[in-house]
């Protein structure tokens, strides 16, 4: 097959002199022309072998296209989910409304929620009494006909922004291409003869090799030099921040834990189990295995008891506990999901237990716990930090992915006020040559009162966000085992926006990924904030 195809070339291009676009082509046993993705990998084969032998040289083109999913090939054939749970309603007033029970009956829970959510969201439905009806009669499945206009061109005419809605519901996929111009090489011959490489002791033996052609071997071309490593941006911009934290007096936390429980990165920190974070939208959950070891049992119980019917103060979110939920593992959202493993091993010698050595602290018992408080209770102020990598379900564009990293900071100590925290900031932002701060309330589910940190950026001439801090909640600490007196402040930033600011960088798919330029690694100077 490989050699008919490399015939197949060679004789074209001596019939027309030269092959605009591979995808006319129709190959040895076939009816239609080459256009599909896999005729033009096995083409390409054939063009690679030719072109090592200088008979031809190509170039090669690529192409972007969408196809289906096997969930939108079905909105494609039956409509969307919101069409089909409109359609399903009687008009207002004109008949008994279908409650979303018997929705779900109809179309399974999925369909009918998803439906409904979007039906709502365009005003084609609305509530009467305890069911839904019609509240228009009629509408567009705009959904629908771009699935069908994607599955019979590949692309949509109303533009990226709605091909990436769909690939964001799932309901298409991206799919790649290539096609190849092709034209006569300084070897060009329509005999596909190969050379041969190697004398061998049959061909002296025989004299065939008096008959043989030989491919030429260069003994002038000299090897390819070694490039000597370089740090990338990103670690450059890591390690000066890391110095500015151990200038500081911090240490530095143990992140090496990609993979957390739904406990550490949500419950532990006073996250309600049906905050929206928690979606599959925004967390990358795992499906084997799908569940964590249990949490220390009593550790347990007290967050549980303050999520579910409040604690120490509190009133809790009054909303029924999953232990299911609890368990889950998942790609962390954040660092903060290390902050709150360390904080309850240091909150354990407050309590007078031993820690566990293998946790990367040292084991600590009651007597000696004892000793080192100045209250007697234990605790001895912290100041910790961490730079690593977490992971949200984004959607990617110049300023997001899916994957990033979050430099993030805690202290601990009696008294801490935020005041503390805002003059702290201020010089660790000054640190990094950012004298310009302002700072705006906000709300974290684990920290009160919260800030946002807002930097005035001279190029820009705008104010932007430079990070998010606060005091860690009472909820979040008492059940760690600390003492009334002691408050931890907390802050973080991206890695990613400092550094893209630090040299210039407009879109993060060029600071992070295969379109990286090598050179530009190399050559990208020291960072000094």
């Amino acid at each position: 097959m490989a050699e008919a195809i490399q015939q197949l070339v060679l004789d074209t291009l001596d019939k027309h002199g030269a092959i605009k676009d591979t995808r006319v082509l129709v190959l040895p046993g076939q009816q239609d022309a080459a256009v599909t993705h896999d005729a033009q990998i096995t083409i390409l084969g054939a063009l690679n072998s030719l072109a090592s032998r200088d008979m031809i040289t190509y170039t090669t083109h690529e192409t972007v296209s969408h196809v289906l999913t096997e969930e939108g090939a079905q909105i494609a054939l039956e409509g969307s989910h919101e069409a089909r749970v409109w359609a399903a309603l009687p008009t207002k007033g004109s008949g008994s409304p279908i409650t979303p029970k018997h929705l779900e009956q109809m179309f399974g829970p999925e369909t009918a929620k998803v439906g409904q959510s979007r039906a709502f969201k365009n005003k084609w439905i609305g509530k009467e009494g305890d069911g839904l009806v019609k509240l228009v009669t009629e509408i567009k499945d705009e959904t629908q006909q771009q699935l069908r206009e994607v599955d019979s061109t590949g692309t949509l005419h109303a533009g990226e922004k709605a091909l990436a809605e769909l690939r964001k519901r799932k309901l298409i996929v991206q799919k790649k291409g290539q096609w190849f111009t092709v034209e006569k090489g300084p070897a060009f011959s329509t005999s596909i003869e190969k050379p041969e490489t190697d004398l061998t002791v049959d061909m002296i033996a025989s004299g065939s090799w008096k008959a043989a052609k030989f491919k030429k071997y260069n003994f002038e071309a000299d090897g390819i030099l070694p490039n000597g490593g370089a740090h990338h941006p990103l670690l450059k911009v890591r390690e000066e921040i890391r110095n500015i934290f151990l200038e500081m007096g911090f240490a530095e936390m143990p992140t090496s834990s990609f993979v957390e429980s739904a406990f550490w990165c949500f419950d532990a920190l006073f996250v309600p189990q049906q905050h929206p974070a928690r979606e599959v939208q925004d967390t990358f959950y795992l499906s084997d295995p799908s569940t964590s070891l249990p949490p220390p049992a009593d550790y347990y119980a007290r967050v549980s008891k303050v999520h579910e019917h409040g604690d120490y103060g509190s009133t809790g979110y009054r909303a029924p506990w999953s232990d299911a939920e609890s368990r889950k593992l998942l790609l962390r959202t954040h660092t903060t999901a290390s902050s709150a493993s360390m904080l309850y091993k240091l909150a354990a010698k407050c309590r007078g237990e031993d820690i566990d050595s293998s946790t990367d602290e040292p084991a600590a018992h009651a007597a000696d716990a004892k000793k080192k408080g100045a209250n007697g209770d234990g605790f001895r102020p912290a100041k910790l930090f961490s730079i690593d990598r977490v992971f949200r379900n984004e959607t990617m564009d110049a300023t997001h992915l899916a994957e990033f990293h979050q430099v993030e900071g805690v202290v601990a100590d009696r008294g801490l006020t935020l005041a503390d925290l805002i003059g702290f900031m201020r010089v660790f932002f000054k640190k990094m040559g950012i004298e310009n701060l302002r700072f705006k309330p906000a709300y974290n589910p684990y920290t009160e009162p919260s800030l946002e940190i807002f930097a005035f950026h001279p190029q820009l001439k705008k104010w932007v966000e430079v990070g998010n801090s606060g005091m860690f909640r009472p909820e979040m600490l008492r059940p760690m085992g600390f003492p009334e007196d002691v408050h931890v402040h907390g802050w973080g930033i991206s890695l990613e926006r400092p550094t893209m600011i630090r040299y210039g960088i407009n879109n993060i798919r060029t600071l992070v990924g295969h379109k990286v330029s090598l050179e530009g690694v190399e050559k990208s100077p020291a960072v000094r904030f």
